[in-house]
């Protein structure tokens, strides 16, 4: 499991390791991490050319110190002084002593621009409200040049705990990050900001609950539903989809083809695309009444391509098991039922329609999207499922860390996606699992499907839900990515 904390847990366990340990030892881990990586990146250290952007505090400490190891080994360091009178004076000294040298903001232009390294450490991790105009020039003389950039525990520009970017940012090639991952080095859109992650540890005592959590292959393999030798396909747990309409009856075969794959042992259809379903997937077994004459499921799936239809919503959120909430059916489904539900309530909408719920601008979720994910999962009581290019899953109430999943391509944007992504999480309702590990591990799986279909070239959701047996097959073994 990968896990992030926020800023002020981090702070906390950092002043009790300090208060242990000499003074300056805590730091100068840091460094030897940090200098190695930049040395790693840059290949050859003796004869580069490298830029330290200094800000205040201990994060231009470590950038000068770092920036000192460099210089011992025969780089040439020139560090940029954003707050002179502020500028970590042991760090300073270090790099002066190894023949590194300091300049003023203004005279950093040229140097910049000829740089083979630039190395972010303007802001560190309590930065907030976005870079003052005169770090704001140095980022565009950064973004001008042709140096690989290196950020010092977050890039400067992002907010740390919310994953937000208000305004100018340092967009780097390489982030490395001291302790623990911070939240907004998982989530977008700090995380295009960031590049690639490199944990550097430091020694920190954290505590059990992360604020966010990232499953890797072991965690998600030991959540899936396998069967034994007593199970039928009642008791591997049946799921039923309400989707689709005369309009859209694509989407229901999609959701169908999720939940064929996502380990029930057997899938009831309720709608108005029975003759698609049924040509498609003739396994699937059809209903043509409603959700209440199906016959016993184990969860429910409702919403994709549905319309207008708030009826059968409404039938379907009356169940006393587990319903998954997706497309339009988040839009017609009544906030107070929702909220009255006992049994467990999957949400899985993006962006645009977490919008429309949350009464604000799209732009507004895009741009918060872990606020925007807890607000909505607190409104409604329900487990939420936020898509997008990192994919977000919260429960309400707080408590428990928010699930983060990035395992997915740009490619996978694109019509019906979402749907087979809702058959997939409402089967492992059905199989048994709640609706945070449902949701995340159905994320993780359709991410990888999704990287199996596209292999660099558009794909479409069909391909993707024939590509999720390869990926539920390819969390148990490491060789998934080069088959």
């Amino acid at each position: 499991m990968r896990t992030a904390y926020s800023v002020e847990t981090v702070r906390s366990a950092e002043r009790e390791l300090m208060a242990r340990l000499p003074e300056g030892a805590l730091m100068q881990r840091a460094v030897a991490g940090l200098a190695a990586a930049c040395a790693d990146l840059l290949g050859r250290v003796y004869g580069s050319r490298v830029v330290l952007l200094v800000g205040s505090g201990d994060n231009g400490g470590d950038t000068l110190y770092a920036g000192a190891r460099l210089a011992r080994r025969g780089a040439g360091v020139a560090a940029v002084l954003l707050a002179p009178e502020r500028t970590h004076a042991g760090g300073l000294a270090a790099l002066r002593r190894a023949g590194g040298r300091a300049v003023l903001a203004g005279a950093a232009g040229e140097l910049i621009l000829r740089s083979d390294l630039v190395v972010d450490g303007i802001v560190g991790i309590g930065g907030s409200g976005g870079l003052r105009p005169e770090a704001a020039a140095l980022v565009a003389l950064v973004e001008r040049s042709r140096a690989a950039v290196v950020a010092v525990d977050l890039p400067s520009g992002v907010e740390a705990d919310s994953g937000e970017v208000r305004g100018a940012a340092v967009r780097a090639d390489l982030t490395v990050t001291f302790g623990t991952h911070k939240p907004g080095l998982l989530i977008d859109p700090a995380r295009e900001y960031a590049g690639s992650v490199r944990l550097v540890d430091i020694g920190l005592e954290l505590p059990e609950e992360a604020e966010l959590e990232a499953l890797q292959d072991v965690d998600v393999a030991r959540l899936l539903p396998t069967p034994s030798a007593e199970s039928d396909k009642y008791r591997r747990g049946v799921v039923g989809i309400a989707a689709g309409s005369a309009r859209y009856p694509g989407a229901a075969v999609l959701a169908v083809a999720g939940a064929l794959r996502g380990g029930a042992g057997a899938v009831r259809y309720v709608g108005p695309a029975g003759d698609e379903v049924l040509a498609r997937f003739p396994e699937t077994l059809v209903s043509d009444g409603g959700p209440r004459k199906a016959g016993r499921v184990q969860a429910w799936v409702v919403g994709p391509g549905a319309g207008d239809d708030a009826e059968t919503v409404a039938e379907v959120l009356e169940a006393d098991v587990p319903v998954l909430v997706d497309a339009d059916g988040l839009r017609l489904a009544d906030r107070e039922a929702v909220r009255a539900r006992t049994a467990p309530t999957l949400m899985t909408p993006h962006a645009g329609e977490a919008a429309a719920l949350l009464g604000v601008r799209r732009e507004e979720v895009e741009s918060g999207r872990l606020a925007a994910v807890r607000e909505l999962a607190g409104a409604y009581q329900a487990t939420v499922l936020l898509k997008g290019a990192t994919t977000l899953v919260a429960e309400p109430g707080g408590g428990v860390a928010v699930r983060v999943n990035a395992t997915g391509t740009p490619w996978l944007a694109t019509a019906g996606s979402g749907d087979v992504l809702s058959g997939l999480a409402g089967s492992l309702l059905a199989c048994g699992l709640d609706g945070r590990d449902a949701g995340s591990v159905a994320a993780y799986l359709h991410g990888l499907a999704g990287r199996f279909a596209a292999e660099g070239a558009p794909t479409v959701a069909h391909a993707v839900a024939d590509e999720l047996g390869a990926a539920w097959r390819g969390v148990f073994s490491p060789t998934r990515l080069t088959r």
